[in-house]
């Protein structure tokens, strides 16, 4: 089976994460490690609701949050070669 999101979302995935990224540095938090409790156990709770980052990120399933992250890592990583 293939998977293909549909191309809007990733334009979307990109900010949310960055949004989420930049609400929980703000609120004193290691983003990262809050980022990741969130995608592993879907528990919202990890992540602020400063400037609506819970709802925002809530917006997507958290493959698409997965899937963003991958392609963005992977696509760097052969710049850096």
């Amino acid at each position: 089976m293939k998977f293909e999101p549909p191309k809007e979302n990733i334009n979307e995935a990109k900010e949310i994460l960055v949004t989420v990224y930049e609400s929980l540095k703000e609120k004193g938090y290691n983003p990262i490690n809050q980022m990741i409790g969130y995608i592993l156990s879907g528990d919202p709770t990890y992540i602020t609701s400063h400037n609506n980052a819970r709802s925002l990120i809530r917006k997507l399933e958290r493959d698409e949050l997965i899937e963003e992250l991958l392609k963005y890592y992977l696509e760097n990583e052969d710049k850096e070669k």
